[in-house]
């Protein structure tokens, strides 16, 4: 089952931000656009890249109103030792959220359940809780935080007019489509 338009199922979790340990829940994630971004584990090799990348984007997610919440199964402390020893992690302003229980993992459908590992998963989630984006990719493949902006500014566009969608490779301020019975067979 698809988990696109599902409202987010409830969790409660220790993470890591701006040097303290805080609790995050489900109600957290409501109320404002966020992204949730799956990684396999601390002290790897792909996930730093990404979470560099995420962290030098960071400033321009905020600009759009949207929460970025890493998540492994490491715990909390495991994060924060992390951030203290990786020059890539410790540029990370977002929450690190530990999910050692595997639950938000498993919410989420993203466990690698004979690994005890995350899938490389990003969801995007709208104000009211519901999941928007989903994207799975293998644990070799890398995400481009840039490419995630542009869903993610594409996915409030749609919210905020109705009755329009983003055409393929849309950017911001570009021309949308309005699906009517006169744009059938000629696109």
């Amino acid at each position: 089952m698809s988990l696109i338009n599902t409202e987010i199922k409830p969790f409660k979790a220790q993470a890591f931000k701006a040097g303290k340990f805080i609790e995050v829940t489900e109600a957290d994630l409501k109320g404002k656009w966020s992204v949730v971004f799956f990684y396999p584990a601390d002290f790897t090799f792909v996930c730093p890249t990404e979470l560099e990348d995420l962290a030098d984007h960071y400033a321009e997610f905020q600009k759009l109103g949207v929460e970025i919440y890493s998540v492994s199964t490491d715990t909390h402390f495991s994060h924060k030792a992390w951030h203290d020893t990786s020059d890539a992690v410790k540029k990370i302003g977002y929450t690190m959220v530990g999910d050692p229980t595997h639950a938000i993992s498993r919410n989420f459908e993203v466990l690698i359940e004979d690994a005890g590992l995350a899938d490389r998963g990003t969801f995007v989630i709208d104000p009211q809780g519901k999941i928007q984006i989903v994207e799975i990719t293998a644990g070799g493949i890398g995400r481009d935080a840039g490419e995630l902006l542009r869903k993610v500014k594409a996915a409030q566009y749609v919210a905020s007019h109705p009755g329009e969608v983003c055409p393929a490779k849309w950017k911001e301020g570009e021309k949308t489509l309005a699906p009517s019975l006169d744009l059938v067979g000629k696109i």
